[in-house]
């Protein structure tokens, strides 16, 4: 995954009401409710039917640093499926999207004016359409360059071109080098 599908993925976690299993047992459990079969979760989580059994009777209580992570992310992954499907349709009807991020902006401008790319910190709330844009971009398998785009062209818009008041001529903004990127919705 990138920056991008990362950043969305965070933003999907903070907006669950209630915090998905903790316990191992817990964690199997709902995973069995939820793929129907220990076949299917073994699978998934790349053991045997059998060591799932295990975990869900309690006769295994540790699995590899590598298994437990498969299972938490399993979890996570499927947990409060409506919830995080209301924020983003809510967030790409009206609400919009919180950008944070310091990343390098390198930008096409007219000439007589610099386009030097350079770090900066920025917070811009996006309109709905970015949200919606950058959904669907993620929904059919779009690349962290294209979302970053997406997110560049909102930036543009709102941030460098102040919804048109100023840089008119300004084209191209890139979103280059992030050390982090978050987002809220």
């Amino acid at each position: 995954m990138g920056e991008i599908e990362d950043a969305i993925e965070r933003a999907d976690r903070e907006s669950f009401t209630r915090q998905p299993p903790k316990t191992l047992k817990g964690q199997i459990g709902y995973l069995l409710k939820q793929m129907g079969s220990a076949k299917a979760v073994a699978h998934e989580l790349g053991v045997t039917a059998d060591s799932v059994n295990r975990y869900r009777r309690g006769a295994r209580k540790r699995p590899r640093a590598d298994i437990a992570a498969k299972i938490d992310d399993a979890v996570r992954q499927r947990w409060q499926p409506m919830v995080r499907k209301r924020r983003q349709k809510q967030a790409a009807a009206t609400g919009g999207i919180t950008v944070e991020t310091r990343a390098r902006f390198g930008y096409t401008a007219p000439v007589g004016t610099t386009d030097d790319g350079r770090f900066r910190r920025l917070t811009v709330h996006l309109p709905a359409k970015y949200a919606q844009r950058l959904f669907d971009a993620r929904n059919t398998g779009a690349s962290d360059q294209q979302m970053r785009q997406i997110i560049a062209e909102g930036f543009k818009e709102i941030y460098f071109q102040d919804g048109g008041g100023r840089a008119a001529g300004l084209s191209d903004v890139t979103l280059n080098d992030i050390d982090y990127l978050d987002l809220d919705y």
